[in-house]
């Protein structure tokens, strides 16, 4: 049968012949370009883009847009430990309904993620139960600083974590000369909590029993920016990359954006969505986070840097607490909140409302996290790739409902919000996890792959 010499990759296509998987007609954002074209998948990788062939199974993409598959960089769930909030595969359920491909998972657990044993205890735990792909990040510690540099290599690890303010157990690491034994032990980029720790101690009368508003007056700016200046200036130091996690404040990214070459960042979702004016009124202890709810001035001022070309990903941050747990009065209540399956809705509705296009948000949530972290055959829709694809669309407008979350902690700060762009479908390694809601029979979710040389700083 001819083939137009016009249709991306129809010679490909046609060359090899009968494929697994077809996803048809839907508009594929591709490195380049986003064209309306078809999918072919052979075990598990993509194997060509346009053209002809036969499938065994075809999925009509038809008025849906097909993105690389999503990759949460920072999520919490909580196994061991805390598994009545959360556990892995509740966790990833959450996840591959939101659309999310792959996570980067916390280490302060109980016991934390900070030993070879622990690594493999979790990597255990996740087979044949996780959804979506992943990876274990490893805390760093008082007692491991030394050995992070193996530590990294672990088989199934996102890195090292550095908790610089209040975290569970031992892992916090808030003095400067532990922070950089961690930096020169080992060459991957570490993950870092930046918050510093004397000044959440000085500040704690800051608090006001009751009032979850006087969180980020406890928390303030200044918190967060000393803590970033400090890694900066250590990073510089020993040479060592380091990714800044959950950033509140423009200045921080103003800092950052002079140090591009050793210092990436993250935004979440929450922060570019909701305003402390209206979110502790509304939600009380519910918006209570760390780094914490700030107020539009400094919601507007991320979306500055946004426009910037700042920041490199977006985490969700997802950390559910029990209601029971958070309903305690501030500040008992314990900070963090679910977002996993949120992140990509939340994104998509921005993208609607152009805070940002489609395509920086494929680079936030994609080819970002590849490219920081040296994830191996993710990140983009192209040859020789796993076949991860988050299929959306783009023109739905619903509301998040409570049946829809699967979390183990119940509730969503944005419950009863109505969304423009919903996710339709989560292919991860070319197998159909979740369609319209409906899950498939079994997880299937694999320990991500990563690049473990030495590369340039992206």
């Amino acid at each position: 049968m001819p083939i137009s010499s016009s249709t991306p990759g129809s010679a490909a296509a046609t060359a090899h012949g009968s494929f697994d998987l077809v996803l048809k007609g839907g508009s594929v954002v591709l490195p380049d370009a986003t064209v309306v074209t078809d999918v072919y998948v052979r075990d598990g990788l993509i194997a060509a883009i346009g053209g002809q062939g036969k499938a065994a199974r075809e999925l009509d993409c038809t008025g849906l847009t097909i993105l690389p598959g999503v990759i949460d960089t920072q999520v919490h769930f909580r196994e061991p430990g805390a598994t009545e909030n959360e556990d892995l595969e509740s966790g990833s359920r959450a996840a591959v309904l939101g659309g999310v491909t792959g996570v980067f998972e916390m280490p302060n657990t109980k016991p934390t993620t900070s030993t070879p044993e622990a690594v493999a205890d979790k990597l255990a735990r996740a087979r044949n139960r996780m959804w979506c792909d992943h990876a274990f990040y490893v805390g760093a510690t008082v007692d491991n600083a030394d050995q992070c540099g193996e530590l990294e290599k672990l088989p199934g690890t996102a890195g090292i974590k550095v908790f610089m303010g209040s975290s569970t157990g031992n892992l916090l690491v808030s003095e400067d000369d532990m922070l950089e034994r961690v930096l020169r032990s080992g060459l991957r980029r570490v993950a870092i909590h930046a918050e510093d720790e004397a000044r959440l101690k000085e500040r704690m009368d800051e608090r006001v029993e009751g009032d979850p508003s006087s969180h980020p007056v406890w928390r303030d700016d200044e918190t967060a920016l000393r803590a970033t200046t400090r890694a900066l200036r250590l990073a510089r130091k020993t040479g060592r990359r380091v990714h800044i996690l959950h950033i509140t404040t423009p200045q921080e990214l103003a800092l950052i954006s002079q140090h591009r070459d050793i210092a990436s960042s993250e935004l979440t979702p929450q922060h570019l969505t909701l305003a402390g004016e209206d979110a502790y009124a509304r939600l009380g202890t519910l918006a209570q986070m760390n780094p914490p709810i700030r107020s539009g001035a400094h919601r507007d001022g991320l979306w500055h840097w946004m426009s910037q070309g700042m920041p490199d990903v977006i985490g969700s941050d997802h950390a559910p607490h029990s209601l029971e747990a958070k309903g305690k009065p501030y500040p008992a209540s314990p900070s963090g909140m679910p977002g996993v399956q949120t992140l990509l809705p939340l994104m998509l509705n921005h993208v609607a409302n152009n805070r940002l296009t489609l395509r920086r948000l494929v680079d936030l949530t994609s080819a970002g996290p590849q490219r920081l972290f040296g994830l191996v055959r993710k990140g983009r829709i192209a040859v020789g790739y796993d076949a991860d694809f988050s299929i959306v669309d783009l023109k739905a407008r619903w509301t998040i409902e409570q049946s829809w979350l699967a979390s183990k902690c119940g509730w969503s700060p944005f419950t009863g919000e109505t969304l423009m762009g919903r996710p339709v479908g989560t292919i991860i390694r070319g197998n159909q996890v979740m369609w319209e809601g409906t899950l498939a029979d079994k997880a299937i979710g694999a320990p991500l792959k990563f690049d473990m040389t030495d590369r340039p700083s992206a």
